[in-house]
């Protein structure tokens, strides 16, 4: 698979498919789950169970850096984030929501965005410290961080950030999974902000245009990716980003998100675990022997 001369590269389709919609299938299910416990559990129990839910999440992540091959390491650091970010993450910011009596943004009587999600952008300083940690500590396989790191630091890149981190794959999709994750909840918030711009701003519009273009070239480069780890790790950013113009659709009412009234859409959120799980199941199969 040359870069030079006429050699043609090979895409990888299936691989390619299995890892977008294993990953692409966790965000609708993630949404239905929390729903799920607010709608069935005690408010204790709830958050009893997000604390327990983030405390195995990164206990699976931990095990990830001492299991053998990349694939395993890659499901263990994604499974075990994904459970982290909603018990640790998601649950907590609701929690303390709750507890200090913030109010849900409301528009003609429903409500538009939930208590936690406003508190939200209250980390940005936090976000920000932790990308200036990566912009100069580190070189990664970001290829939007090594863009900014090369015209950032031009001919003193090898100065500023000479060698990477130490590099566990487990710990490398966790802190993909969250920081993308965190860097596109913060987009949106500030997005949907009436002060900054609003939910049917122009620019909000533009965000959400430019990931689904992003994402294209994304699923582009994602093809030629053989490997099944690093595929599963480029399916996570490239659902991430596809995931913000799915969001703001939503938003403005574009189409039904069914995820979020599972109990009316049993069938549904059936269906979309039940391929979850083959396609995982499939991956985790092929992860014994990779």
């Amino acid at each position: 698979m040359g870069k030079t001369g006429n050699i043609k590269q090979q895409n990888y389709w299936s691989r390619t498919l299995l890892s977008f919609f294993m990953v692409l299938f966790t965000m609708p299910l993630g949404h239905a789950i929390m729903i799920l416990m607010d709608n069935t559990m005690a408010a204790g129990a709830v958050h009893e169970a997000a604390f327990l839910m983030g405390l195995a999440g990164l206990m699976i992540v931990i095990v990830g850096v001492f299991v053998k091959g990349d694939t395993r390491q890659t499901l263990f650091g994604f499974f075990g984030g994904l459970l982290f970010w909603t018990g640790w993450v998601e649950f907590l910011f609701q929690y303390y929501a709750q507890r200090y009596g913030v109010q849900p943004e409301i528009e003609n009587g429903v409500v538009v965005t939930k208590p936690e999600y406003l508190i939200l952008p209250a980390t940005f300083g936090l976000w920000a410290m932790v990308m200036v940690l990566y912009l100069f500590s580190s070189r990664s396989g970001c290829l939007f961080l090594t863009w900014v790191q090369k015209k950032l630091f031009r001919s003193h890149l090898n100065e500023i950030v000479p060698h990477p981190m130490s590099r566990h794959v487990s710990i490398v999709t966790f802190m993909e999974l969250n920081m993308i994750l965190w860097t596109c909840y913060l987009l949106l918030m500030f997005c949907y902000d009436k002060r900054f711009l609003g939910d049917h701003h122009p620019v909000t519009f533009l965000v959400a245009l430019g990931c689904l273009i992003g994402f294209l070239f994304m699923f582009r480069r994602q093809l030629r990716i053989k490997a099944w780890g690093a595929n599963i790790r480029m399916s996570i950013a490239s659902v991430i980003v596809l995931w913000t113009p799915v969001e703001v659709m939503g938003r403005l009412n574009l189409f039904n998100e069914f995820w979020v009234h599972p109990e009316q859409h049993v069938l549904q959120i059936l269906l979309i675990l039940a391929a979850f799980l083959c396609s995982a199941g499939y991956i985790v199969w092929k992860g014994k022997r990779l």
